[in-house]
């Protein structure tokens, strides 16, 4: 039971992290109706600007952290405004391969800047441990569960009770509708799009802090996340925390069982368990467990 248990406070701690990179797929998507690709590119950039900011510049930590999040969500509005604000009418699939495209001129352009090291971020928590009865807890771990919680707290306040939050969900409800009502769909765009970026990069940033290192791997953690998107429903904010939780508890079991259990299944086989999940819920919800099913009349 004790395994159990420290499996799934470990996982949690993981998935939080999944959750933060899923919110930015789905507030694009619910704006767009785009899967964003290149979400992978902004967790990038916020783990290098953090790093920057904090070891090369010697800024307070914290204030590294927030610079970070804001240039993640400058980029986002101005990569909305200068290059998909002229994809609008065009095939989806084509912004699809545009977002694509994006991904891989990110990661080119921070190799290009920071280079293929590892860099270490030196952040505040480090490697430190506490014990709690029979449990192990890694200040990294409860850093991200906070950090996280707090900026998913502050995104649905904001979804819920401001102005901006109101026209978001007008827009993904019914564009036509909320366009009818006064509301600028180009705005709520570049909103979104803004925070994309700040999520991302926060994500980055707790990627690669504490005992794990700047690298340019850390992209790789939005096709990690990708799954819990998809559980948890392409359109819901909700569904995208409900499914970082799930996938990170679910690849943490399998880390922790499997090697025991099926050992016949070989190493690391824990990665790909998070993509089992999403195919079988696929196949049962195709919209996913909170995903809005789309309705078809003659």
């Amino acid at each position: 039971m004790t395994k159990l248990l420290q499996l799934t406070i470990d996982g949690t701690a993981l998935g939080v992290g999944y959750a933060l990179v899923a919110l930015g797929f789905v507030v694009i998507y619910r704006a767009t109706g785009v899967i964003n690709f290149s979400q992978g590119g902004f967790v990038l950039l916020g783990a290098y600007l953090t790093y920057n900011f904090h070891v090369t510049w010697g800024l307070n930590f914290w204030v590294s952290v927030a610079l970070a999040v804001v240039i993640g969500a400058l980029v986002g509005v101005l990569i909305e405004a200068l290059i998909l604000r002229r994809m609008v009418g065009q095939p989806v699939f084509a912004v699809i391969i545009l977002t694509i495209g994006l991904l891989f001129v990110m990661e080119q352009s921070v190799s290009s800047i920071w280079g293929f090291d590892n860099l270490n971020m030196s952040d505040p928590w480090g490697i430190g441990t506490s014990r709690l009865g029979d449990f192990l807890f890694g200040h990294k771990q409860v850093a991200a569960m906070v950090v996280s919680a707090l900026m998913l707290t502050a995104f649905f306040a904001y979804f819920k009770y401001s102005v901006m939050g109101v026209s978001m969900r007008a827009v993904a409800l019914d564009q036509e509708a909320a366009l009818a009502q006064g509301i600028s769909a180009r705005k709520v765009f570049a909103v979104s799009w803004a925070i994309a970026g700040a999520v991302a990069a926060m994500a980055g940033m707790l990627q690669g802090a504490g005992p794990a290192s700047v690298e340019l791997g850390i992209s790789f953690v939005a096709l990690r996340a990708f799954p819990a998107m998809i559980l948890g429903g392409l359109d819901s904010p909700g569904g995208a925390v409900v499914g970082g939780i799930v996938i990170g508890v679910v690849q943490n079991f399998t880390a922790g069982y499997q090697p025991e259990i099926a050992p016949w299944l070989g190493n690391n086989f824990h990665l790909v368990m998070p993509y089992v999940v999403m195919v079988i819920i696929l196949m049962v919800k195709p919209y996913g467990l909170f995903g809005t099913p789309e309705v078809h009349r003659a």
